[in-house]
């Protein structure tokens, strides 16, 4: 494992555990030797997390749209910064550099980013793992969601243990280096087809 994709908000959020956690997020991949893919911004929680992957000595490497340059405002002191056209090129590029893949606290963007990752490896398209930095809290009612899915049969247990969560950054990556992806295919039932 080399990188680590990290999506999350370019606001800070009201609680100010956010900005501390994404502070620690950048540490604990800098202290394992791990660098850091992430949208490109010098804001919000994506700046902090940056900030701190970078200080502490890690490669961090921003992907960002031509379109967002200017709203989230593009990190100066990167690694390597990508500019694309659009998002689609985005998530893919994203995706491409990365070994693995976290979410932390951030809104609908961070959502729809976390939730494609993790569907493709549903299908089969990735063996990466995927994890969620829940913070304060801030997944539960997710976490709570998918396990509904799990209960009524619309998500297999072997593809929800796919996505790993916990409050802490250091022990989401040492779930990520002990990642064994599950060995199921099978995501329809052939009885639901008929």
């Amino acid at each position: 494992m080399q990188r680590i994709c990290i999506f999350c908000g370019s606001n800070p959020g009201n609680d100010p555990i956010f900005a501390a956690r994404a502070q620690t997020m950048g540490e604990a991949l800098a202290k394992r030797g791990l660098g850091m893919v992430y949208g490109g911004a010098a804001v919000g929680l994506m700046g902090r997390t940056a900030d701190a992957a970078l200080a502490n000595g890690a490669e961090v490497i921003g992907v960002l749209p031509r379109a967002l340059s200017e709203k989230e405002l593009a990190h100066p002191g990167l690694t390597e910064l990508h500019i694309v056209e659009s998002m689609h090129e985005r998530k893919a590029l994203m995706a491409q550099l990365s070994d693995g893949f976290i979410a932390m606290p951030g809104g609908i963007g961070t959502f729809e980013e976390i939730c494609e990752v993790f569907t493709w490896s549903q299908l089969g398209f990735h063996d990466k793992p995927c994890g969620l930095l829940n913070v304060g809290g801030y997944y539960d009612c997710f976490l709570d969601m998918l396990d509904n899915a799990v209960t009524q049969g619309f998500l297999k247990q072997a593809h929800r243990s796919i996505l790993f969560s916990s409050p802490q950054p250091e022990t989401l990556i040492e779930a990520f280096e002990n990642f064994v992806p599950p060995r199921t295919n099978k995501w329809i039932e052939r009885e639901a087809q008929l």
